[in-house]
């Protein structure tokens, strides 16, 4: 379905000085610096799939989901999508594929929601069964049948995303690139796009490459995880196994009954630190790589009496974050 190998692309960016003199030589003699935004990347995602792609800002996940949609040519590096080149065969290509960028619109501004799905009805040549269908469905799955008729500049932000989201489906793509599609929603609209996205995923077998900073989409509708930094693919694996990767923290919280808890005998344990205290209760971060469970609460059994307690993962955030520490991006 999709398959990179050896992608590479590089940028040459102006540098210009701070000083008038500077700026003024830098409009007869320009001086480059070349930025690596890819290195070698290569990669293969099956049909059906939904893939989360992420890493740091400037990782190089704009400029991959780029050459895959036939926006950008990778400097070398083979890359083919539904057995086309994206940059080659775009005219047929783009039929195969839809794209949404939650930082910029595919729907005109001062039309009617409706009047800009009849255009790209028209761009993608959908014939009119399809287009009937499809329109009909999106509409009642994402609500859409109040908003159809309103200038999209007079729409919400969660509104925009749900048709958005429409706009892209709507000449049934093979391949959908999401690029923060969930950015500045609220919990209700996040939600409805993400269980939106996964029943596309389960009825259509519609491959996903979903790129975004918001780890909770990631767990919501990812199995796999690929791990871009410095332009060069870190990881490949499932959630869990990223998490592996990314630290060994687990938290623990305790509910207790009587007791002193001493906060300076859990200054120096090593794998055991104290976070947060409250009236009987209190929350501990160990690093399981240094002391098990069973040890920990041992430890802290000696100064409180424990009537209840749970052990959590640490977050998917925290995950990443360590994950950025761990290969310097």
């Amino acid at each position: 379905m999709i398959e990179l190998k050896n992608v590479c692309k590089t940028y040459k960016i102006a540098k210009r000085g701070s000083s008038f003199k500077e700026t003024f030589k830098s409009f007869f003699s320009k001086n480059y610096t070349e930025i690596k935004a890819l290195n070698n990347v290569s990669f293969k995602i099956n049909e059906g799939e939904i893939v989360g792609y992420i890493g740091p800002n400037g990782a190089g996940k704009s400029s991959t989901v780029k050459i895959m949609s036939g926006i950008l040519t990778p400097d070398s590096g083979e890359c083919h999508v539904c057995g086309m080149v994206p940059w080659k065969e775009r005219k047929d290509y783009v039929k195969n594929i839809g794209v949404v960028f939650g930082q910029r619109s595919q729907l005109w501004w001062d039309v009617p929601v409706i009047d800009s799905f009849e255009l790209l009805k028209d761009i993608y040549a959908v014939d009119s069964k399809t287009y009937n269908k499809n329109l009909s469905d999106l509409t009642e799955l994402l609500d859409l049948k109040e908003i159809l008729k309103t200038p999209v500049r007079q729409l919400s932000l969660g509104q925009r995303m749900r048709c958005e989201v429409s706009a892209a489906l709507l000449h049934d793509p093979k391949v959908l690139f999401l690029d923060e599609p969930t950015i500045g929603l609220d919990a209700v609209s996040k939600i409805a796009v993400r269980n939106f996205i996964k029943r596309v995923n389960a009825e259509k077998k519609t491959t996903v490459i979903l790129t975004t900073h918001d780890m909770q989409d990631i767990e919501a509708l990812t199995d796999r995880i690929l791990f871009i930094g410095k332009g060069q693919i870190l990881l490949d694996g499932t959630l869990n196994e990223l998490k592996k990767h990314g630290g060994h923290n687990k938290k623990l919280t305790v509910e207790f009954s009587g007791g002193k808890l001493e906060r300076e005998n859990y200054l120096s344990l090593e794998g055991l630190s104290l976070i947060d205290e409250f009236s009987e209760r209190a929350v501990f971060l160990i690093d399981s790589e240094k002391m098990s469970i069973p040890e920990a609460v041992n430890i802290i059994s000696k100064d409180l009496n424990i009537t209840d307690l749970s052990v959590e993962a640490d977050s998917i955030e925290n995950t990443v974050a360590a994950l950025y520490r761990k290969f310097g991006v």
